[in-house]
């Protein structure tokens, strides 16, 4: 064989093999659309995975997960239980060894130790079922949205960064949610605690002034976009993953009592999310979409909406983490469009199916939310592949943090 013929077959052969590779890595890793959904951008081909081998670990482990772990997977739950799992809740987590845990305040009021042995408990009993032990996850925004007793790990409104910043500068305001951000974290990881659903990325306005008056780093564009920055550094630092929330933005009063519709049009809406495509172009892992209508945006709510999941956050923002969407029993999950009234477990196959790949239940809705996804994979109505890319997701952040030790 002459040099010619040798080099012809040699760059046949390697054009082969990275067709076979984009190929392997779209039918593992991706998610089609599902119930006539737009299909979303291919963002698990060769330009995302060729050099990551912990998301090509990711997709081979969500491959191998039936679909009974599959569904588990993208859950996270409450739970039942102050210092150890109730049996009831026990035997819950043996059924379905859900993604992810949620702790309250009615968990955590209890000693560190205490909590700590909840937490040792529930992770242990997943990761014996499912082999993939769970995200541990509070809501430690600081000041009113604060789950722990005895000051523990305290961190002051976000407001109050607002008020520092006026009095002593952005520089001195930005050092100091940094440093209490990583304070914090390093006393929450102690408990066994490592996702962190804070901080709130969206600055302080007439429509959400209602609802997240103390919440929010303030009226300012540029510094609520630093202190994010800021807030999520701290905790990564420490070894927790923080969740933006709640994108594109909430508007009027709590959406867990009345619903929410965002105002303007879509440039006025691109302006509203600088916090969060900021935080997302530096870094950010996780996102929580709102159970907000976004009329100039789309029809549904950004927790079921295709559009705004996908086309919006993932394409044009460019995030490659985790969507979670909070819990369908929420009014604000009721404006869903049209007169078509869902379960909120009918919703969360939805949202799946729509881009996100994690969803907050109940204890007592588990086992139904579950047995939803499991009977929209028999009909046909959510694609295997859909979900394998939401479980892909999750592990991936997973592998990333070290909670899966292989």
């Amino acid at each position: 064989m002459n040099l010619y013929s040798f080099l012809y077959i040699w760059f046949i052969l390697f054009f082969m093999r990275r067709i076979m590779f984009s190929i392997f890595c779209l039918v593992i890793c991706s998610g089609l659309s599902a119930l006539g959904i737009k299909e979303a951008k291919i963002e698990t081909a060769e330009e995302t995975v060729k050099d990551d081998p912990l998301r090509i670990r990711a997709c081979e482990i969500a491959s191998l997960l039936d679909d009974r772990l599959l569904a588990a997977q993208v859950l996270i739950s409450g739970i039942d239980g102050k210092g150890e799992l109730t049996p009831n809740m026990n035997d819950l987590l043996i059924q379905y060894p859900a993604g992810g845990i949620m702790l309250f305040r009615y968990n955590l009021n209890s000693t560190n130790d205490e909590i700590r042995n909840l937490v040792t408990q529930t992770v242990l009993l997943i990761q014996e079922q499912s082999g993939i032990p769970p995200f541990m996850a509070v809501d430690h925004e600081g000041g009113t949205v604060y789950r722990f007793i005895d000051r523990y790990a305290y961190l002051p409104n976000a407001s109050d960064y607002w008020e520092l910043f006026q009095k002593e500068g952005k520089q001195q305001a930005i050092a100091q949610i940094e440093q209490d951000s990583y304070n914090s974290a390093q006393k929450v990881i102690e408990l066994g605690i490592n996702l962190n659903f804070a901080p709130v990325a969206e600055h302080l306005n007439d429509d959400n002034r209602g609802f997240m008056e103390s919440r929010s780093y303030g009226p300012d564009l540029s510094f609520t976009a630093d202190a994010v920055r800021a807030f999520v550094s701290g905790m990564e630092k420490a070894g927790i993953m923080c969740v933006l929330k709640h994108f594109p933005g909430s508007a009027g009063e709590d959406p867990h009592f009345t619903s929410s519709a965002l105002k303007g049009d879509r440039p006025s809406l691109d302006s509203l999310v600088f916090p969060f495509a900021s935080a997302i172009e530096n870094g950010a892992r996780a996102v929580m979409a709102s159970h907000t209508l976004v009329p100039a945006v789309d029809d549904k709510i950004a927790s079921l909406s295709s559009v705004i999941m996908r086309n919006w956050l993932r394409e044009d923002l460019g995030f490659n983490g985790i969507i979670i969407c909070d819990d369908f029993s929420m009014a604000a999950a009721k404006s869903h469009s049209g007169s078509e009234s869902l379960n909120s477990d009918e919703a969360a196959v939805l949202s799946v199916a729509a881009g996100a790949d994690m969803v907050l239940v109940w204890p007592r809705d588990l086992k139904r939310t579950h047995e939803a996804f499991i009977s929209a994979l028999d009909d046909g109505s959510l694609s295997r592949e859909r979900l394998r890319e939401a479980a892909g997701r999750v592990i991936y952040e997973k592998l990333r943090m070290g909670l899966i030790n292989e």
